[in-house]
């Protein structure tokens, strides 16, 4: 039997409707100082995010952190003295009193020479220059969606790795007669390469080479299939100390301004009355 479902009983008893749901956030205050919601929504430009609502969040949570320094910095009036920059491009006074109140309130002390070095010892592959590889290669150019044309390249590629096995002083004449790369027009000489330059598997066959010598195998990429020779390697050197130590300090002095800043903002917000938004999410 067919069940109807009786609306007229709701019609009758004059059933509440269900109350419309308020989905704009809540007005956002600091110790009673409300931030715009208008410059909360000009201030999203500057925090992308997949969603509207968490880039809302960023933006009024970067206001509010904001509204909370200018608090701090007026009660113990900290003057604006804006700064300029080589390009003539000037601080605003609330960027001034910001940066003033920081400069106040936060001491960061200076990285010693002990403190460096040791950064330094601990740290050695990010002060060493990069390998540079001479090489050269013919390239079989094909796409693998293409499956016929992706073989017969392999084919090809073999077929001339095994003529090179016999002739290697034949390579710039087989790249010239071969080689879908531009470089063909050089023997298939690629110039200087260093780390990134290529795709990863030319970069894993090229850097197991001993120069003069061939990839045992063509080397499958996006491209097709490459021969490739490596021709000389100039091996990277770790740059002295001196070189570096004051690279050195200044990252150690900015990650410690950094950290040290954070500590700042985290103990006013713990002291402050923030509605709307979590400072801390």
């Amino acid at each position: 039997m067919a069940v109807v479902l009786d609306t007229t009983k709701a019609k009758k008893t004059g059933a509440a409707k269900p109350a419309a749901v308020d989905l704009k956030p809540p007005p956002v205050r600091v110790n009673g100082v409300t931030i715009a919601r208008d410059a909360i929504q000009r201030e999203m430009q500057h925090h992308a995010a997949s969603k509207p609502f968490t880039a809302w969040q960023n933006a009024a949570r970067a206001l509010a952190v904001r509204e909370l320094l200018l608090q701090e910095a007026r009660h113990i009036a900290i003057v604006a003295e804006p700064l300029s920059d080589d390009e003539g491009r000037r601080e605003t006074d609330e960027e001034a009193i910001i940066r003033g109140l920081i400069e106040h309130e936060v001491r960061v002390p200076e990285p010693d020479d002990e403190t460096c070095r040791r950064y330094y010892a601990h740290n050695g592959a990010r002060f060493r220059s990069a390998d540079i590889y001479e090489a050269s290669h013919i390239l079989f150019a094909a796409l693998p969606s293409d499956r016929e044309a992706f073989a017969q390249a392999r084919a090809d590629a073999e077929g001339v790795l095994a003529a090179l096995a016999d002739r290697p002083e034949s390579f710039a004449a087989l790249a010239k007669a071969y080689s879908g790369c531009p470089s063909a027009d050089q023997g298939g000489n690629l110039g200087q390469i260093i780390e990134g330059q290529t795709t990863p598997e030319f970069e894993a066959a090229l850097t197991v080479l001993a120069p003069g010598q061939f990839c045992e195998a063509p080397v499958e990429t996006r491209y097709g299939f490459h021969i490739i020779r490596l021709d000389r390697k100039i091996e990277g050197r770790t740059l002295p100390y001196e070189v570096v130590a004051g690279r050195i300090a200044d990252y150690l002095r900015d990650s410690v301004r950094r950290r040290a800043d954070a500590q700042y903002i985290a103990r006013l917000v713990s002291a402050a009355h923030i509605e709307g938004i979590d400072i801390a999410g």
